[in-house]
């Protein structure tokens, strides 16, 4: 598969692969959402790439970061992605299937996870012919609420679990939280233009907390439906790295 090497924000290079998901919007947004926590450490679930863990370790998000994989080639890929922009010492690629996982493979209980999950079930929707793309997009190895569960069973108490996510499946996503004792705290709507229905939603949810939802202010991509011009909001998305001023 040809790889090549895109300059993307915070003044990092990341290698992509032809025919595989690339760096898009859902996961820069994911990357600002995710809270400081810089003595702290996290891991990334699904990491592809490895782009939001890379985005999160520039800012100094975090001492230390575990991106788990379950695909060998993007675990590889992760690695060179973290050592081709000195990172290394802070992201470890971590070849796992996020259903597994336990404490003991992450050397204790974390502060936070993050994660871009794959939006849709198995066999809904477009189906891609590349079952890596398949992989990605739909629920082949991991359901959301797998994904809630693993996230809670690596958790200390208090601690984060943030994602990106379908927002027409925003009730499946709430429900897998619950069930996992992971409250919803913060939530985002995306809208790509202000008359728009939503395309995105990132979803804050802390392990043990009590009930309490805080919604921002919708985040509106564009200033009109040519798609050219980022809102005053975007920009400071881009400028900041942080959703912060939504609240």
């Amino acid at each position: 598969m040809t790889e090549f090497v895109t300059p993307i924000n915070e003044e990092l290079l990341l290698i992509q692969r032809r025919g595989d998901l690339t760096f898009g919007t859902d996961a820069y947004l994911l990357g600002a959402f995710v809270r400081s926590m810089p003595r702290e450490r996290a891991a990334e679930f699904g990491g592809g790439s490895g782009v939001v863990s890379l985005l999160c370790a520039a800012r100094g998000r975090f001492a230390r970061i575990l991106c788990a994989e379950l695909r060998p080639d993007l675990t590889d890929l992760i690695r060179r992605n973290a050592e081709l922009n000195g990172l290394d010492g802070i992201i470890e690629a971590l070849p796992a299937d996020v259903r597994k996982l336990t404490v003991r493979d992450t050397g204790g209980e974390l502060a936070a996870v993050f994660s871009n999950p794959p939006y849709f079930r198995a066999g809904s929707g477009r189906v891609s012919g590349s079952p890596d793309l398949r992989a990605a997009r739909s629920e082949e190895n991991g359901t959301i609420r797998d994904f809630c569960a693993s996230a809670s069973r690596l958790l200390r108490w208090g601690g984060l679990f943030t994602l990106v996510y379908r927002p027409e499946r925003l009730t499946e996503l709430l429900y897998s939280l619950r069930s996992s004792s992971l409250e919803p705290k913060r939530i985002v709507f995306v809208h790509p233009v202000s008359d728009a229905p939503p395309s995105l939603v990132l979803v804050e949810a802390k392990k043990g907390a009590g009930e309490g939802l805080r919604y921002a202010r919708p985040l509106t991509v564009y200033r009109d439906g040519s798609k050219s011009v980022y809102t005053d909001d975007m920009r400071r998305v881009y400028d900041d790295f942080s959703l912060d001023h939504l609240f």
